[in-house]
């Protein structure tokens, strides 16, 4: 059985904040993001990103749709 991650990389918060990459390791570093370190690397704790988000832990954002495949079906 494979356990859920609780981590995620900071790419990855960008995408589900829709900001670029740039932007996101700007605000991680002025610790606008929370982050966890590890050495050199960034973490973002699912927990802390989704209440910046406002929502549940248990609560997933949801996946959008891309508008360039909604209009091509």
């Amino acid at each position: 059985m494979q356990q859920e991650r609780r981590t995620i990389t900071v790419e990855q918060a960008a995408e589900i904040l829709g900001i670029s990459r740039g932007s996101a390791y700007a605000l991680a570093n002025s610790g606008e993001l929370p982050v966890i370190r590890m050495g050199r690397r960034l973490l973002v704790p699912k927990a802390a990103l989704y209440r910046l988000l406002g929502m549940g832990a248990g609560e997933a954002p949801a996946k959008e749709e891309d508008p360039a495949r909604a209009s091509a079906s």
